[in-house]
Parts: C-alpha cells; structure tokens; sequence
C-alpha cells in the first residue's frame, strides 16, 4: 500500500448535524490516520478493514459518506460500492474511491459502480479537504430538498383536510339550498307547480319556488343569480327570505288590504322592490335574472314580469308551444328601472314552464347551444306528460343533448298546470 501524506485540518459547519463518515480500507494504519484527520475536521467517523465488514456497519450505522480503498481482498471497494448504493436509506450515499488507478477506463468502471468521486493514492490533504466539502455540499442539499419535500407534504395534508372540510361544507349548503325549494310537487284545486333544481357544482345560483295567496292565486317564481358557487348561492338564500314565506310580514311579493287579508302586489312592483333591495341594502357585486308570475287558479290568467330571464315556454293542450315575453333588465345592475307586465291566458290543460338559461344556453359535444328553437323540439317529445315526470323527462333530453357531459350551468324549471275542475 501507498504511504498516505499527512491531511491538513479543517472546520465543519457546527450547527449542522454532523456528518457520518465510514473509512474502508484493509490497512490499519491508513484507517487511523484518516480517521484521525476526519474527526478533527468535525466528521463522526468509524472504520471497517473490509467490504464485508463496512455492510455491517451500514446496517446499523448508515453513513453518509464513505471513503473505500480500491484494492481490498476478498470484497474490493467497487463491489463494495455497488452494494453500498442498492442499500435502502432515508438519504444519499456519497462514495468516494481511494485508489491509485488514473486510467481513464478504469475511472469510468468507477462511476459506473455508482462511485461519485475519485481520491488518488497518496491522499492530499488539500485535495481531501474539498472532495469531502464538495459531497458535504451535496448532502446538505439533499437534506434541504428532503426537509422541503416533508414540508410539501405536511401542507398537501393540510390542503386536503382543509378540503375534505369544505367539501363536507359544501354538500351540507347543497342540502341547504335544496330545502330552500320546500316542495318539488304542489297540488292545487284547480292548479298543479312542480319544481326542479339542480346545481353546476356543489352549491348554485339559480332558486324557484312559490308562495300561496288565496284560495285562488298562488304565486311562484324563478330567479338565476350571476355567477356560480358560495357567493351566488349566499344571495340565492338571501333572496328566498323576502319570496318564499306565506306571511305579508316576511315577503315583500304580499300585504295585507284594510279587511286583513292576504293580497298580492303587482308583480312588476315587487322586482322594482327587489331591484332597490339588491342596489342599497345587499352590498353585492351580483345580478339577478327573475321571472315572476301571479296566477289566477280560477280564470286561468297568469299575470308575469321578466327580468332579464328566458322568456316564458307555454305549451297548449293541443300541442302548440309559445315562447313570448318582454324580456327586461336583469335586476340589481340599474337604478330607476321599470319593469314591464305582461299576461298569459291559460285554458284548461295548458302548461306554464318557467326555465333558467341553463336549459337553453346548454351546449352539445361541438358547442352548440340548445336554443329556444332545440327547447321546444325537447318540449315536442314530451307530449302527454306532466308533473314532475315532465321535469325529470326534460333534464334526461338536456343531458342526453349535452352527451352526459354535465351542464355547465345550474339548470331550473318551475312547471305551473292549470286544471280548472270543471273541465277535468
């Protein structure tokens, strides 16, 4: 063996934990003379006289960097090395092979043994010092990278309890806003309204529902929030507590007359109202489209206002479909609006269908919207039903359409019957 020279001390980084350092050579006198200089140097340093005996080292001491003699009996350092490398470990091995081999071949045998560094025998203390400054270096960041990576980890754990927890959230404010139409299915003396409500995500914008009157005139409604999500849905229920009560106190759509009964206000004073509401007292930056009908279960007449919303789809016993309406300004964007009525005369058997633009701005496979024009085409396949299963028929349509896509929007529909008596 070559005469090692004598190896100039250094400083680690005390702060740091210290690196491990496993001397392999099967001389005993080169052992504790690198040891030596190493544990000067700051390293936590042990020895091995063999391959074999350095594994068993390994397994109970993992270190972090090993400096092996090339040329040892029985196990030599490169075969050493390549076990040393397959060893599972939380961290990187840096190897360094002591050698006095300088052939370029035998230097890529090295590397590809998976050495990571060369010292050529007799060692320079110099050049030692900086092999090891320079594995060192590598080390380090291996360390930091780990430390980050378990930082990445701990917050990606975080983010999903977090939205494990808003998605409880979310399917509780789902449940929520579904409650807030009380009754998908409402029968009347001489009337039926039944109600569909599905939203785009967890939660939407859109809210229909009614409040009764009289014996005779039962009010409802359909309303499509801009935007989607929380927000939307926030001003969806606010929205609901001044529509959807029974009780002149509670909704602003009713008022008692001088006798003490329940009447209703006109339709387009009641989105006037909601229009002042939205601009002075809700602070929000949404909209809101709304048609409003007021329904008279007797004589058949349905007196609406349209806000902004699709216009009314009527389909006539006969089998005649009209789409008409003023159309309007969407509530919550202008000052001073006024907002138009207008009248739809039912007869006996005829069909009412208010609807977000969530049916009718619904788009297939190559982005073409349904349109008005595609609604009634659905409408025409639906001869002879009513009800709810009318609704639940239209919402397979409009995904059929959508070619079980999902829709991109929240998707509603108020259906009012008129089924006087004594036509029945």
């Amino acid at each position: 063996m070559n005469a090692i020279q004598k190896i100039d001390t250094g400083v680690v980084n005390q702060d740091a934990p210290k690196i491990r350092v496993l001397i392999v050579d099967d001389s005993r006198l080169q052992r504790r003379i690198l040891s030596a200089s190493l544990s000067r140097m700051g390293y936590e340093v042990r020895e091995a006289e063999s391959g074999r005996a350095a594994l068993d080292i390994c397994d109970a001491w993992p270190p972090d960097m090993v400096l092996s003699d090339w040329i040892m009996p029985a196990m030599d350092g490169l075969e050493f090395c390549k076990i040393f490398k397959k060893l599972p470990r939380d961290g990187y091995g840096y190897f360094i092979l002591l050698t006095s081999k300088s052939e370029k071949d035998d230097v890529a045998q090295g590397l590809e043994g998976g050495a990571d560094d060369f010292l050529s025998k007799p060692v320079n203390g110099v050049e030692l010092r900086a092999r090891l400054a320079a594995g060192e270096r590598i080390i380090q960041m291996q360390r930091e990278l780990t430390s980050q990576t378990k930082v990445v980890s701990q917050t990606l754990q975080q983010l999903r309890a977090v939205h494990d927890s808003l998605n409880q959230d979310l399917i509780a404010a789902k449940k929520l806003q579904q409650s807030l139409v009380r009754e998908k299915h409402k029968i009347f003396e001489n009337a039926e309204l039944s109600f569909t409500l599905l939203s785009a995500g967890h939660v939407g914008g859109d809210l229909v529902g009614y409040f009764p009157i009289s014996d005779r005139q039962v009010g409802f409604f359909a309303i499509d929030v801009s935007g989607h999500g929380v927000s939307s849905a926030l001003v969806t229920a606010r929205l609901a507590g001044y529509l959807t009560s029974a009780s002149p106190e509670q909704n602003i759509a009713l008022y008692y007359d001088n006798a003490g009964n329940i009447c209703a206000r006109s339709p387009a004073q009641v989105v006037s109202d909601l229009n002042r509401i939205v601009l002075e007292e809700m602070e929000t930056d949404h909209y809101f489209t709304v048609i409003l009908a007021l329904a008279d279960m007797q004589t058949g007449l349905t007196t609406l206002c349209q806000a902004g919303h699709p216009h009314p789809l009527v389909r006539r016993r006969a089998g005649a479909i009209e789409q008409n309406g003023t159309g309007g300004l969407p509530v919550g964007l202008f000052e001073d609006v006024e907002f138009e009525e207008f009248q739809v005369q039912l007869e006996a058997g005829d069909q009412l269908l208010l609807t977000s633009d969530g049916i009718t701005e619904c788009p297939n496979v190559d982005d073409v919207l349904l349109g008005e024009k595609g609604f009634e085409r659905l409408m025409r396949k639906l001869v002879g039903l009513g009800g709810p299963q009318l609704l639940e028929a239209l919402v397979w349509l409009l995904s059929e359409y959508a070619d079980d896509a999902g829709f991109p929007d929240d998707v509603s529909a108020v259906l009012y019957e008129f089924k006087p008596q004594s036509n029945a």
